[in-house]
């Protein structure tokens, strides 16, 4: 460990105190410190003073450093003393702690953090550019999450041991550090800021997403980074009736709920989770509870960064000048309010384009002038001019020929100029605040609806006539092609992570959004962040409609591609997907509708009543101009997947409260209209689907269908044309072919590879594959083959198998032993007619009446009483009865090969010769 892990308090490291200690009771105030970097403006804060507190009663000691005289790098370390001595503090977390520490390793970032929870371990560094880069509409901030296999005492399972670009589950995890952090960084601050986070441990019970999160919060709040607030992060679980916070994995294995949430002291920023069908009550509670938990991690953490935070450079953010917002509304805002009632989103992008050039002319090129200064309201200036009129009469006395009248005129406006970011950036603001105004006020959105009202919903099903399902799902001007696809096991996705080497997926869900979408030209490639994370928030809304493998045997694969876009695509994903399951024949438990709500939160400065107002169904613009997007999925009873990002300071718990239940008014009403589609969903399998038939073996069977290094299963699938034999360890074996005949002809060879031979069955026209010294191997199943032993294969003396058979030939056979080692032993004799006559002697020791006649005939083959009650022993062996006078089962075997070559000699008719005669005599 790098630390105590036993200090609850903090403690340096160090014993000597620095000359920049703090005594008493005193506090470094932000406003109180001086930046690192300096932009275009010097800093007015030309120092740093320490103050002692004045109740201490010593005498007030500053220590000053000149920016003049001292190179930023050093003031800065000087700034902070004890910014690179190790400090350790452990913050309690539901029912354990996790230990946060800083000034161990990564000293020359702005601020590094090592924060610990079991044995996990997450590193996280926040550093900064030296100068800044152009103003635009978004804090520059980038985060990359990378999870090291090392972490769990392993290395990546590709050929390629090195890790690489970031996995799906990797970039969830950034976006999930990102979407809370991003609101509370201060507008006009344009130094690109990276946070890289690292997991170096990680001990399989305690996850590192969460922890993730909160080390990136601590790290921002000690950096020099201007934010308004510390964030962290905590999950919420649900086993039985109980909530859990951080939960571990083995908790969460039983949970119907899986909730992240983020936020501060004070107000909720992100959540994104899944749940098994969870009302809307049970959802706020678990909010209410990682509410709770994150606001005591936030106090301990204030506490850290009044005690080690760097200072915040504050003096480098850049606002656009106070005026152009006037500026702009004066010129813009009678035309922004008719472009912002155009409903259809392509013209009205266009006007609003056309009317930011306009603006962006006058502003920047030509010049602005005031309104007030073109109305008259200026000082006249004296205009020089020379008298030429002789007959003026002069009532203030004569004047001489040669003097000059002065006219008084109006003086000229002078113009005001503006750079082009500020003019770009303050006409996206107006106009959101103009939209904004639009929507309070009139009650009315751009397209006309109400804030409650839903935006008019088709669908088609089985679009895609070769598809397994297909369905075209639009809401308004948001548009979702979503396509089923059914295969086997080998069409699962496989997913690479730290303990799981070959955790597999049955189902997953993949987002496109091509620029086409939106009517742009734009890049295609790999999947961006957005539609990873937009593909996932789908794929978990649908999940929990999805029957088990055991009912349903097949790997499901949606995929949605974005046709039309104006807002809440992953939630049209979301019904398209639904619908298009339901077309492809998936017994799925019920349907599944998604929304996305929206909030304008202060209207009391548009001229409402202060009441924040919720909107339904919101589009692109209300989604940039307004201070919330809340994604909801589920059906009319609960909720499965949710997700919610805010732009400003954070929402509260009635607000989200009020949210829940006007989402759920809006799922009722799409799920609905989902009933109406035409053509309906087929609820029936594809012809084009492949067949998938599960059965059941024995599992120590299991090796008998795969052989060695896989060439019986192999020759299986060559020979029957089936697509895939896959086989588990549980004695499961899915057969997957494309046609019925294939599917019925592998079955029953696995059939036959795995039956449990009875002694006593019969096989007819089994063929010779193999002819030995001492039998023939037949295969009295495909791939199941017996030994036959010479004796067994004739009723007359055979020297060798060859002179009587050979490879090909179909003969009947009887299976009279089974052995431990499960191998076959078959009698072709057993069925032959003179069996047949040993069997009716069995029937006549059986009978009273008979047993003289049977045992004559014992007599007359030169066989023994004791001979006779052998035969009727052995026989009864080979029906499968019991061993002779108690015996074992070993000695009625012992018995039978006996009986055989006795058998063999006394059933043989053949001419004896002189010297056989004189020899047996003899």
């Amino acid at each position: 460990m790098l630390a105590n892990p036993c200090c609850l308090h903090f403690q340096p490291c160090y014993s000597h105190t620095s000359e920049f200690s703090h005594f008493g009771t005193s506090k470094i105030s932000l406003s109180s410190y001086f930046p690192r970097f300096h932009g275009s403006t010097k800093s007015k804060f030309s120092s740093l003073s320490l103050l002692r507190s004045k109740k201490s009663g010593k005498r007030l000691v500053t220590k000053a450093l000149s920016e003049s005289s001292v190179p930023d790098s050093v003031a800065a370390s000087d700034g902070a003393p004890g910014s690179l001595r190790p400090f350790s503090v452990k913050i309690p977390v539901g029912d354990r702690h996790i230990l946060v520490e800083t000034g161990h390793i990564g000293r020359q970032a702005s601020s590094a953090v090592t924060v610990t929870d079991g044995e996990t371990i997450v590193y996280t560094t926040v550093c900064l550019a030296d100068t800044p880069s152009e103003p635009s509409d978004f804090f520059p901030l980038s985060v990359n999450y990378q999870e090291r296999f090392s972490a769990a005492g392993r290395t990546s399972g590709g050929f390629f041991k090195r890790e690489g670009r970031a996995r799906d589950h990797e970039v969830l995890i950034c976006r999930l550090i990102d979407r809370p952090i991003r609101p509370t960084m201060l507008k006009g601050f344009y130094h690109e800021t990276q946070i890289l986070s690292w997991v170096l441990s990680y001990d399989g019970l305690h996850t590192p997403d969460c922890l993730a999160i909160t080390a990136a919060g601590i790290a921002v709040a000690l950096s020099e980074v201007p934010n308004s607030k510390a964030v962290a992060g905590v999950r919420i679980g649900l086993v039985g009736d109980k909530f859990i916070v951080n939960p571990t994995t083995k908790e969460m294995e039983d949970s119907e709920l899986d909730l992240v949430l983020a936020g501060t002291d004070s107000a909720i920023l992100m959540i994104e989770g899944y749940c098994n069908f969870l009302s809307e009550e049970m959802l706020l509670q678990a909010v209410e509870i990682g509410q709770n938990a994150v606001t005591a991690i936030c106090k301990e953490v204030d506490s850290l960064v009044r005690e080690r935070g760097k200072p915040k450079m504050l003096d480098a953010i850049r606002l656009p000048p106070p005026q152009l917002y006037k500026h702009v509304e004066e010129i813009a805002g009678n035309e922004l309010e008719k472009v912002l009632q155009i409903r259809n989103k392509i013209p009205r992008r266009k006007a609003l384009s056309s009317l930011e050039e306009k603006v962006i002319t006058i502003l920047t090129e030509e010049g602005y002038v005031s309104l007030d200064t073109t109305s008259g309201g200026l000082e006249p200036v004296p205009d020089l001019v020379e008298d030429e009129d002789e007959d003026d009469v002069v009532v203030d006395g004569e004047v001489d020929e040669g003097d000059v009248h002065i006219k008084p005129t109006t003086r000229k406006p002078i113009p005001t100029l503006f750079s082009e970011v500020d003019v770009k950036l303050v006409f996206k603001e107006v106009t959101s605040k103009f939209l904004r105004r639009r929507i309070v006020e009139g009650g009315r959105r751009s397209d006309g609806r109400t804030p409650v009202e839903i935006r008019p919903i088709n669908s088609k099903c089985g679009l895609l006539p070769r598809a397994h399902g297909s369905t075209l799902f639009t809401r308004g001007e948001t548009q979702s092609l979503a396509v089923v696809t059914l295969g086997d096991r080998q069409m699962a996705q496989r997913v690479d992570n730290l303990v799981d080497v070959d955790e597999l997926k049955r189902f997953y869900l993949q987002y496109s959004f091509p620029p086409s979408c939106v009517g742009e030209a734009g890049r295609i490639g790999a999947p961006s962040r957005r539609e990873i994370g937009h593909g996932m928030l789908a794929e978990r809304a649908l999940e929990p409609s999805l029957p088990s493998e055991d009912d349903f045997p097949y790997t499901i694969r949606v995929e949605s591609t974005i046709t039309e876009s104006n807002g809440s695509s992953s939630m049209a994903s979301v019904c398209g997907g639904s619908l298009a399951l339901q077309d492809a024949g998936v017994p799925i438990k019920c349907p599944i509708a998604g929304i996305a709500m929206g909030l304008v939160l202060d209207t009391k400065e548009f001229g409402g009543d202060g009441t924040p107002l919720i909107l339904s169904d919101i589009t692109g613009s209300e989604d940039a101009s307004g201070d919330m997007d809340f994604k909801l999925a589920g059906n009319e009873m609960g909720i499965t997947a949710f997700q919610m990002d805010i732009k400003v300071g954070g929402i509260t718990i009635p607000i989200m409260r009020e949210a829940l239940l006007q989402a759920k008014d809006g799922r009722k009403h799409i799920l609905a209209e989902m009933l109406n589609s035409y053509p309906p969903p087929s609820k029936r399998l594809s012809p084009y689907a492949p067949l998938i038939h599960v059965m059941k073996v024995q599992p120590e069977k299991i090796n008998l269908i795969i052989g060695t290094g896989g060439k019986r299963v192999k020759s299986i699938i060559e020979e029957t044309g089936v697509e895939a034999i896959d086989t588990r360890d549980d004695g499961i074996v899915k057969i997957t072919a494309k046609d019925l005949t294939s599917l019925e002809k592998s079955k029953a060879i696995i059939s036959n590879l795995t039956m449990v031979p009875t002694i006593g069955d019969i096989y007819r026209n089994c063929e010779i594959k193999t002819i030995a010294t001492y039998g023939v191997f037949v295969e009295i199943a495909p791939g199941r083959e017996g030994l036959c032993h010479i004796s067994e294969l004739s009723s007359d003396w055979l020297a060798k198998a060859e002179d009587a058979f050979k490879v090909g030939d179909k003969i009947d056979v009887k299976l009279i032993e089974v052995n431990e080692k499960g191998q076959l032993r078959l009698s072709r004799r057993a069925l032959l007619p003179d069996a047949d006559q040993d069997s009716n002697s069995k029937e006549n020791t059986n009978n009273p009446s008979r047993n003289k006649t049977a045992m004559q005939k014992g007599t007359d083959k030169g066989t023994s009483k004791k001979a006779g009650k052998e035969n009727i022993e052995q026989t009864n062996v080979q029906k499968g009865g019991t061993a002779p006078m108690g015996g074992s089962l070993e000695d009625a075997a012992k018995l039978q090969k006996k009986f055989i070559r006795k058998g063999v000699t006394a059933t043989k008719e053949r001419p004896i010769s002189k010297e056989q005669t004189e020899s047996t005599s003899s």
